[in-house]
């Protein structure tokens, strides 16, 4: 039992991506102009391919986007909301 253990483990951490990470971003999205906007925003960036988390507000008008660092990338995440009707930025 305790191999089965100790090979399922080792099994998992290999075939973990090297180098993979969660990030974080912030996006200013000042084209938000009701309290609804904010969820098509979030709609649009759930749709991202590796996006684990969006939260998006109105006031202020901006999304904080948890990702996959080794699916997307912050530059995916804006086109996303221009697509959307909602061009963004990334703060600094």
């Amino acid at each position: 039992m305790k191999k089965l253990v100790t090979l399922l483990a080792l099994t998992a951490a290999l075939s973990a991506p090297v180098g993979a990470a969660t990030k974080t971003v912030t996006l200013s999205v000042p084209s938000m102009t009701c309290a609804t906007c904010p969820i098509t925003v979030k709609v649009a960036l759930a749709k991202v391919e590796g996006v684990i988390e969006a939260k998006v507000t109105w006031e202020p008008k901006e999304a904080v986007v948890t990702y996959d660092d080794t699916k997307t990338t912050p530059a995916a995440l804006t086109r996303a909301t221009e697509n959307a009707g909602y061009p963004s930025i990334v703060k600094e």
